[in-house]
């Protein structure tokens, strides 16, 4: 099955989004995903809008550990109905059993799945990807959220996704964020990589 690629804006760092969008219509992407705020003019469509916090139609990341209550975190998300959780790493839904237990908090609550994030703590995507309605796609492997080479298997997530008849996006993303311990020398070339990659297999 064959699934429009998108990308995510941070890829391209601080450009502007515009011109983030003209570059990745150059890359081939179908669709690119942008954040709270940006334009939606385009020249290619926006595929997801990421916003600081929970709002429906958005998707969001839980706070970092220590920032937030599990219980504030679960509030904020059945206030928001139809808002899409992106679980990572260091946040307050950081294990695969934290996301289920978030899952069961708030009925109703979706995924924007980053498949680096999950490997990263050491869990299978394919457990979580039943609840998405975005993929984020790039390597990764135990303690990385992302890398060059990884333990991600980009041929059994597609797999899984056409035996769960898949209607969400696929987006790639790669990105430059010493701050956060996600450095990278080129996240556009790290990106164009997996894309070739994932358009071999559909």
């Amino acid at each position: 099955m064959q699934w429009p690629l998108g990308v995510v804006s941070v890829v391209y760092g601080n450009r502007h989004v515009r011109e983030a969008a003209r570059i990745a219509r150059g890359h081939g992407f179908h669709h690119i995903d942008v954040t709270l705020g940006d334009p939606t003019d385009l020249v290619i469509p926006v595929g997801d809008r990421f916003s600081m916090f929970p709002r429906p139609g958005f998707t969001s990341g839980p706070a970092p550990i220590g920032a937030r209550t599990w219980e504030k975190t679960v509030d904020d998300y059945r206030n928001a109905p139809g808002a899409r959780m992106e679980p990572w790493l260091g946040s307050i839904v950081g294990t695969t059993e934290e996301v289920f237990a978030m899952l069961e908090e708030v009925p109703g609550l979706r995924l924007t799945l980053d498949v680096g994030h999950v490997v990263a703590w050491g869990g299978d995507p394919a457990e979580l990807l039943p609840y998405a309605d975005h993929v984020q796609l790039r390597q990764a492997k135990r303690g990385h959220s992302q890398a060059i080479e990884g333990e991600v298997d980009f041929s059994a997530i597609l797999k899984c996704l056409e035996e769960l008849d898949y209607r969400g996006k696929l987006s790639v993303e790669y990105f430059d964020l010493p701050q956060r311990g996600w450095s990278l020398d080129d996240p556009i070339a790290a990106a164009f990589d997996v894309a070739e990659q994932l358009r071999a297999l559909m």
